[in-house]
């Protein structure tokens, strides 16, 4: 976030490496368990969720902090990355949150905000303050960030009270082929304060980010990155058990029985032919319920959405392994790998060499 001076003016792990033969274990076996939360972790895993950047901001009465669209943060932040997330967390005092044409909202400590879908915003003292950046100024204080030539702990404002200090994390991923998580989440999620009890896991995280960040011992920037990913996953967590009943969404469908465990077959087992009628069978209930339940919660047939899914997969093996296009195709399900190209082509828009070739450029040289 660009940043106004007044004197210069049970935790779920996401990160998997893919080795030569795939990410699916020995040949036939199930990359899951089978439950709703092994669902999310496969997802997560899939789209290369990674700690970005984590800092601390103490702020002083008045400030304003602002960060523009998520897609001029990636080269700075993440070169390579397709979409970064950020989030932040305030650890003492209030602030405002304003995203694009929302109506602020008010963060209490405790309070966690995530801006997923790479909205500009800003973070402020008070609700009626304005950004006094220019979007290059913006972009110019994150890659000092980056290039760490500002303190992991960054002053911020008037010098006036209260004061309040802002975890700031950024988390880049994949958003294609196939996001489902980002795809169903709000373009502000806010986690209120569950409190700071001795069970809760959120208040651990923040605990030890904290304190690693004032501390800046050896090895404290992979800590830190670690740990931004794991708050990101618990406010996950967290949104899922806040939503209603009646909510619908991939994130809703998890909780679903019928939902649910059709999604976990299919994560856990997606090269396997399904059919629906199969597929029903497994989750053990009738191929009208599973249709109906599914369609409903998710958005799409469970066919088409073991489509989708198989690409993200796909792509994911085709940047990370050195496999040929036709053992991706088996992989994911294919026997043909004509049959497989064209369906990455019609989701994706390239055939599978041509993707590869293309991230594979995009990456950062070492």
């Amino acid at each position: 976030m660009a940043k106004r001076h007044d004197r210069s003016s049970e935790i779920l792990a996401p990160r998997s490496a893919v080795d030569e033969r795939g990410d699916d274990g020995p040949e036939g076996a199930p990359s899951s368990g089978g439950s709703a939360l092994d669902t999310l972790s496969d997802v997560l895993e899939a789209v290369r969720l990674t700690g970005a950047l984590f800092f601390l901001t103490d702020a002083t009465t008045p400030w304003v902090a602002a960060a523009p669209e998520a897609a001029l943060l990636v080269p700075i932040l993440l070169p390579g990355a397709q979409h970064v997330v950020s989030y932040h967390v305030v650890t003492r005092g209030a602030c405002w949150c304003r995203v694009s044409d929302l109506a602020p909202v008010r963060l209490g400590a405790g309070d966690i905000v995530v801006i997923p879908h790479g909205d500009p915003y800003l973070l402020t003292s008070a609700p009626e303050l304005r950004s006094p950046y220019s979007v290059e100024e913006a972009l110019e204080f994150f890659r000092q960030l980056a290039a760490h030539e500002l303190p992991a702990v960054v002053p911020e404002g008037g010098g006036g009270e209260p004061v309040t200090h802002v975890f700031c994390g950024f988390l880049g991923c994949d958003v294609r082929p196939f996001n489902p998580v980002l795809a169903t989440l709000p373009k502000l999620l806010l986690v209120r304060c569950a409190g700071a009890g001795s069970d809760d896991a959120l208040a651990h995280l923040v605990a030890l980010a904290m304190a690693e960040s004032r501390a800046r011992r050896a090895g404290g920037d992979c800590v830190l990155l670690r740990l931004s990913e794991l708050l990101f996953v618990e406010v996950v967590r967290r949104h899922i058990e806040s939503l209603p009943p009646e909510g619908t969404g991939w994130l809703a469908a998890l909780r679903d029985p019928v939902a649910g465990r059709a999604l976990a077959l299919l994560h856990g087992r997606p090269a396997e032919p399904w059919t629906l009628d199969s597929l029903a069978r497994a989750a053990a209930v009738s191929r009208s319920v599973l249709a109906e339940r599914f369609a409903h919660l998710v958005g799409e047939p469970p066919m088409r959405y073991l489509a989708r899914w198989r690409m993200q997969r796909a792509a994911r093996l085709l940047a990370d392994s050195r496999q040929k296009v036709a053992a991706v195709a088996q992989r994911v399900g294919y026997e043909s790998e004509a049959a497989f190209s064209r369906a990455f082509k019609k989701l994706v828009g390239e055939p599978p060499a041509a993707w590869r070739r293309r991230r594979a450029a995009a990456q950062p040289t070492p």
